[in-house]
């Protein structure tokens, strides 16, 4: 039998596992039951009714989160030389093309997040063996791809996520760090959510929402009731 630890008993001890709470009493819940010595992360995994396998299933979006994610976000801006000001001015980590396309080929991927142009893409695509696995390669639909390079740079820097269902039909995001209050929490969440009902696919049948789970790294899933998210 697996030997629980002295924080995961305390943790247990604090909720139902059984149950479904409110989002507000989830967020209070789950301030109180992490032990972690960092600022651990707030995360929220999300079921869906649907078939990933179908095209006309897949949910994918972005959205910004009112108070971020409490992470830093490293961005390179892959562009041209006249965007490079541009883009540094918005707060990019990193800015230029063919010395980071260079550093990439050579393994470097300490970024969290690159943003390009259109006119940039032939290149990068060449990259896609090493950028793919990691989640890194840029995508017009997540809104990586873009012309307006300043304006992106700022929304990752502000709380731009984009989140994709995975091929068991869930969808696993971080939306804060516990040192954030509650109301920020239970803010964060909501918008997550209500981003996610709005792309509920046509063809999806049955209850679309299945299960929405918030716990923080370490700590047990604090099971939340979908009516409470308004």
């Amino acid at each position: 039998m697996e030997k629980i630890s002295k924080n995961r008993k305390v943790a247990l001890s604090k909720f139902d596992s059984n149950a479904a709470y409110s989002i507000d009493d989830a967020a209070k819940l789950v301030k109180t039951m992490t032990f972690t010595k960092f600022d651990a992360s707030i995360d929220l995994d999300i079921r869906l009714g649907v078939d990933p396998r179908k095209a006309n299933q897949m949910v994918r979006g972005i959205v910004t989160l009112p108070h971020g994610t409490g992470k830093k976000t490293r961005v390179l801006a892959l562009c041209s030389p006249d965007k490079v000001s541009e883009a540094t001015e918005a707060g990019a980590d990193y800015a230029g093309l063919e010395e980071y396309i260079e550093k990439i080929k050579g393994g470097w991927t300490d970024i969290d997040v690159i943003i390009t142009m259109p006119s940039v893409m032939a290149k990068i695509g060449a990259l896609g063996k090493i950028l793919g696995p990691r989640g890194l390669m840029p995508n017009p639909k997540s809104g990586t791809v873009t012309m307006e390079i300043g304006k992106a740079v700022k929304e990752v820097k502000m709380g731009k996520i984009d989140f994709k269902v995975d091929k068991y039909g869930i969808i696993h995001s971080t939306i804060g760090k516990v040192s954030f209050n509650e109301e920020q929490i239970i803010d964060n969440a909501k918008e997550f959510i209500h981003a996610i009902v709005k792309l509920k696919p046509s063809s999806a049948k049955g209850t679309y929402m299945r299960s929405i789970y918030l716990s923080s790294t370490m700590s047990p899933g604090i099971q939340i009731d979908s009516k409470s998210v308004d």
